[in-house]
This record gives structure tokens, C-alpha cells and sequence, in this order.
């Protein structure tokens, strides 16, 4: 689904083999998370996500992830600590074989080791579907430099949370890892390669996959985010 595209519910309905209305109860759905538009008479349309969306929703997760890590902070334990080792390691292994889709996956799991923790459900319902529009609709992929940065933010977390220090945690999560202004030029070249001359995202969409390959991977990815570590 390219932004700005009408969605064809009669066409969809058909390869999908169901009424429309699941579908178009899955549409209200979308529309009320920001993914589509439905006008009346004119029909439903894909999105666009503008820099102001995406400053929006920078600013929107970055806050309430930052009250989540400071509101959990005491109940962190060497376990947790572990399990988030052992997670970015593997993020960076997902990097090095250009395995996008599991990264995807597995950075999601990082940021639950401590969201998990939080017994705020409104704060998750409002922080998951921003993720999803920031990088599920539609599929993109990844620049690896910017993934490694991020990496490193996870290291700074982690030991802000080893030696108990909240200023360090807040500042790295709040003010560098989930700021516009300091992720800016990777936010553009991710998701305006045509105005920045970027050309990773392009090669690694390529690297993610076919959907069958997808497919493929999704029973690695479920071993993944079962694993007792």
C-alpha cells in the first residue's frame, strides 16, 4: 500500500475471502490509529506520514517510555539486565546478516524488558500502534548505521540501570534516543531517501525479504520471543 493510495475494499475482501464488514470494522480501527483516512464518498486512503507525524509520535513515545523506565526503575533486576544483554547482542547479530525482520522483532522485545514491567495497559494501548505507523505501514527497511546507534543507546540504558542512575537513564532514552532533533537526519534519509539521495533503505528493503521469505522466518522470530534468557 503505497500513501496516498485509495484502498479497494471490494478487491481486498475478495483475496482476503471475507465481507466487508470485518474489513471495514478493521479500517475504523486503522483510521482512529492514523494508518488511513476514510472520507465519506470519496472512499478510504493510505496515509501519509509527514515530519510533523513523525516529530508527533517521537515526542509522544519518548515521553511515556521515559515515565515507564523511571516508574520501574527500582524494580529492575540483574535479570532483566541479562535478558536486555542478551537481546541487543542479538540485535547486532540480526544486523551483521542484514536479517531486518528478526530485528524488528527483537528490538521490540528489548523495549518490553522494562515496558513489561509497568502496570500502565493505557500507556501500551497508546505506545504500540505509533510504533506501527513509524515502521509497519507500510514495511520499510533499515539503515544500518542508524540501527547501530541505537544499539549503543541500548548500552547506555542498560548501564544506567546497573548502576542506578535515573538522570542517565532519562537522558538517554528522552533526549537522545527518542529525540527528532537528535535522530533528525536518520529520520529523513529512512523515510525520504528521495530527498536525501539515501539509498540504504532501498537495499535493505531488498534484504528483508519476499513475503514468503517473511513467512519463512516468523517461526525463528516466535523461538525468539520465547526464549527463557
Amino acid at each position: 500500500l503505497i500513501p496516498g493510495m485509495a484502498i479497494n475494499m471490494n478487491k481486498i475482501s475478495q483475496e482476503l475471502g471475507i465481507s466487508k464488514t470485518p474489513l471495514r470494522d478493521a479500517l475504523l480501527q486503522l483510521d482512529i490509529e492514523g494508518f488511513v483516512t476514510i472520507s465519506p464518498r470519496r472512499g478510504v486512503f493510505v496515509n501519509r506520514l509527514t515530519v510533523e507525524d513523525i516529530r508527533s509520535c517521537y515526542e509522544i513515545i519518548g515521553a511515556l517510555e521515559t515515565a515507564a523506565i523511571l516508574s520501574v526503575f527500582d524494580n529492575i533486576q540483574p535479570s532483566h539486565l541479562e535478558k536486555m544483554k542478551w537481546l541487543n547482542a542479538a540485535l547486532r547479530v540480526s544486523l551483521k546478516r542484514e536479517d531486518y525482520q528478526t530485528y524488528y522483532q527483537q528490538n521490540l522485545l528489548f523495549h518490553d524488558v522494562f515496558l513489561g514491567l509497568s502496570h500502565n495497559s493505557s500507556m501500551k494501548r497508546i505506545i504500540m500502534p505509533m510504533k506501527r505507523r513509524l515502521y509497519d505501514f507500510p514495511s520499510r527497511g533499515y539503515i544500518k548505521e542508524w540501527e547501530l546507534s541505537n544499539c549503543r543507546d541500548h548500552d547506555r540504558l542498560i548501564d544506567a540501570f546497573g548502576t542506578g542512575d535515573r538522570a542517565a537513564a532519562v537522558n538517554v532514552w528522552q533526549n537522545v534516543h527518542w529525540s527528532f532533533e537528535s535522530q533528525e537526519k536518520y529520520i529523513r534519509r529512512f523515510y525520504y531517501p528521495e530527498s536525501t539521495g539515501g539509498r540504504e533503505t532501498q537495499a535493505a528493503r531488498a534484504a528483508a525479504g519476499t513475503p514468503k521469505q517473511k513467512r519463512q522466518r516468523s517461526v525463528g522470530r516466535k523461538k525468539i520471543a520465547s526464549a527463557d534468557v
